[in-house]
């Protein structure tokens, strides 16, 4: 069976996320960040080397990266749902996000989340670190104009591959400033799936 190993307030929510939405049975093992590092524990390095979440297991493979993952599990276990046909211009649209969502996006905003720590040493760059957010934000909300979902008219795996930088964004108290982009989490907070996968995962502040 297929085994999300989950920690908690991560990127791992996502796949749980996603595994709901597919209906697909899995088992749920579940690790805890350290209250004062925020770090995850050092049992999941016996998982994978680098110690991170997400990371599943399936049989004998063991999948890093969300978007790896992501592409793994609708690959191997969807059925041909929630992506687009492979053959059709939409598939590399949908790739793109995939990739996307960690590749750029998340990368602004996780240097503002380290170098907020540094307080006053950091202030130097933080109006560099603010425009990129801005920069990526607003591609973002321009995409989502007069759409529900990234691809297509249904939901597939890029809306779950960016959920997590909206998450983000809203943590950071800047995901109001574009509508578009805010009004597409607050769909997906309502899907049945989400709330499951919550109920599984645990409370999800990302440390707020």
């Amino acid at each position: 069976m297929l085994t999300v190993h989950h920690l908690n307030e991560s990127r791992s929510q996502r796949i749980l996320w996603l595994l709901e939405e597919l209906g697909v049975p899995y088992e749920l093992k579940i690790y805890r960040r350290n209250a004062e590092t925020r770090l995850a524990p050092p049992e999941l390095t016996a998982i994978h080397p680098l110690g991170k979440s997400p990371v599943i297991t399936d049989g004998d493979k063991t999948i890093i990266e969300t978007g790896a993952i992501i592409d793994y599990i609708i690959r191997h276990h969807g059925g041909g749902r929630l992506q687009p046909d492979p053959a059709s211009a939409d598939y590399d649209t949908y790739v793109q996000w995939l990739h996307y969502a960690e590749g750029s996006a998340m990368l602004p905003m996780m240097l503002n989340m380290y170098v907020l720590r540094l307080k006053e040493a950091g202030a130097p760059l933080h109006p560099r670190i603010k425009s990129e957010i801005a920069n990526h934000l607003g591609y973002i909300n321009g995409a989502l104009k007069g759409r529900q979902f990234f691809v297509g008219a249904t939901l597939t795996g890029a809306d779950i591959a960016m959920s997590f930088v909206a998450e983000v964004a809203r943590a950071q108290k800047t995901l109001a400033d574009y509508p578009d982009f805010n009004a597409f989490l607050d769909r997906i907070h309502a899907r049945p799936a989400w709330k499951a996968a919550l109920e599984k995962g645990g409370p999800y502040a990302l440390g707020n």
